[in-house]
């Protein structure tokens, strides 16, 4: 059998696969763990990092922007990845959204520096459509919450999961710029958001029906 035989050929093919697989995702891990606080996104500093060459690197992503868009997929995976173990239609509506407030935040705080430099390279459009998984499961929990009447109704439900979306990232915002601890602005999106869902339209807590969450 010579070098040039098709299992050879094939063998070849699935090492320059696997070597490429291997380099991506060391790409993808410097990406996401060493982006600094002030959002300069060196492409050298992270090839230097993944123990790969610039000439590798933009092999892959061309373009800065490309790798920004990449890297806040897999963070964004990570989220999903973690919320996907909350049981979201079981236990109370608000505990289990506590959970998941919290374990949103950890995540996001971990690669808030990547949130805030995709904030400022990639269109609106493209962060949100990457955090729909995200908020698919925010939607679903509180639209359960509402119906057990312990979560407001009287505001449309999508205006309610991009509040919560909003105040997330402003929470990230806030820590960026230095004007808030990391755990004190989690604590401070957590209240804000269970005080907003829980409360009336006349500002009275306990559900929709102002009530404690009681219907009749």
């Amino acid at each position: 059998m010579d070098d040039h035989s098709p299992v050879r050929r094939g063998d070849a093919g699935r090492r320059r696969r696997s070597d490429a697989e291997r380099s991506i995702a060391a790409i993808l891990d410097a990406a996401l763990n060493c982006v600094p606080s002030e959002g300069d996104f060196n492409m050298s500093a992270i090839a230097r990092t993944a123990g790969v060459s610039r000439v590798t690197l933009y092999s892959h992503f061309p373009t800065r922007e490309a790798l920004i868009d990449a890297a806040l997929q897999r963070a964004f995976a990570q989220t999903h990845q973690a919320l996907t173990e909350l049981p979201l239609d079981q236990g109370p509506p608000q505990e289990v959204l506590a959970q998941l407030l919290s374990s949103s935040w950890q995540v996001l705080e971990q690669h808030r520096n990547l949130y805030l430099v995709a904030s400022a390279n990639l269109p609106p459009d493209r962060l949100r459509a990457y955090a729909e998984l995200v908020l698919d499961r925010i939607e679903r929990l509180l639209a359960r919450g509402r119906a057990d009447g312990v979560f407001r109704d009287d505001l449309p439900l999508d205006w309610l999961v991009a509040t919560v979306y909003t105040l997330m990232h402003l929470g990230a915002e806030q820590v960026g710029s230095g004007r808030t601890k990391a755990d004190v602005a989690g604590e401070l999106v957590s209240t804000t958001i269970l005080s907003l869902l829980t409360a009336t339209a006349s500002g009275v807590p306990g559900g929709a029906n102002g009530a404690g969450g009681q219907g009749g």
